[in-house]
């Protein structure tokens, strides 16, 4: 991997900003031959990779805000990043971006893998999983068995991650939002969140269920449709359908149904029994 740049080298933050903007508008004729761009690209995914920047954040209004320069940082790398080959005990990888190194306090069980330019906190768990670039995955967050976190996906602490559950990556098109899990959320196995999907602080999502922007939220108690692709805080929610008329008969399109709220803080049966797993005492 090319040596890095430091943010002091571009005079700070907003000098970088703008340097990758700069390289963005002429990307097209970028490759791998040019060791100064290879380290001002992979500068900013030295950022990401320990947590000094992150892609998306919850602003004050409580909306996600997209930092699309970090984006386009990550798209470049394929561009400027020469392929390379690592290895990690027996297995053998060929790819452009080396697998994580330094995560100290992570338990990383034998098959997780995590690329350059992922956040992971101290006290999070991998078990056989897979995290991609640009995403963050916060403290005491547990990534189970085959769950995929996609790039840029943002997850908060204290959010477990069931086995298969598939969180989507977004790198193109550039304002797309990536996905949000707020802390302590319960995502039930084989779930799909795609982007722009939200999971709301404290929410317990069924098994199976499918989420994205088109996805309409609905209070099971009212009927009312209460979002689309955002499951509210501190809630509990199932994938479900309902019907829809078509020149070819009735249809039963997916939606989410809101069948409980719960108090803020309050834990939900199946999350209490999760924590039991969470407190390994790791200290690698």
């Amino acid at each position: 991997m090319a040596t890095l740049a430091s943010i002091a080298d571009f005079g700070g933050l907003d000098s970088l900003h703008e340097e990758i903007d700069r390289l963005w508008a002429r990307r097209a004729e970028l490759d791998d031959s040019d060791p100064r761009v290879q380290a001002t690209v992979l500068s900013v995914i030295d950022l990401l990779d320990r947590g000094r920047v992150r892609v998306a954040e919850i602003d004050s209004d409580g909306e996600v805000k997209v930092h699309e320069w970090l984006k386009r940082a990550i798209v470049m790398l394929f561009r400027v990043c020469p392929m390379e080959r690592t290895e990690a005990g027996p297995m053998l990888f060929a790819d452009r971006l080396p697998p994580k190194r330094d995560c100290p306090n992570v338990r990383v069980v034998p098959g997780a893998y995590a690329r350059f330019g992922s956040f992971l906190a101290p006290g999070a768990i991998l078990m056989p999983s897979f995290v991609n670039v640009g995403a963050y995955v916060g403290s005491g967050t547990l990534v189970d068995t085959w769950a995929t976190v996609g790039s840029c996906a943002q997850i908060g602490e204290r959010v477990h991650l069931s086995g298969g559950v598939g969180v989507g990556g977004v790198l193109e098109p550039l304002q797309a939002s990536p996905v949000i899990v707020e802390r302590d959320a319960f995502i039930g196995s084989r779930c799909m969140l795609i982007e722009g999907a939200r999971v709301g602080a404290g929410a317990v999502v069924g098994a199976g269920v499918i989420l994205s922007p088109t996805i309409p939220v609905i209070d099971a108690a009212t009927g009312e449709e209460i979002a689309r692709g955002r499951i509210p805080a501190w809630s509990v929610a199932i994938g479900a359908t309902r019907s829809r008329n078509f020149p070819g008969g009735d249809f039963g399109l997916p939606c989410v149904l809101v069948v409980k709220r719960l108090s803020e803080g309050e834990r939900h049966d199946k999350v209490k029994l999760n924590e039991l797993v969470r407190d390994h005492g790791a200290t690698l």
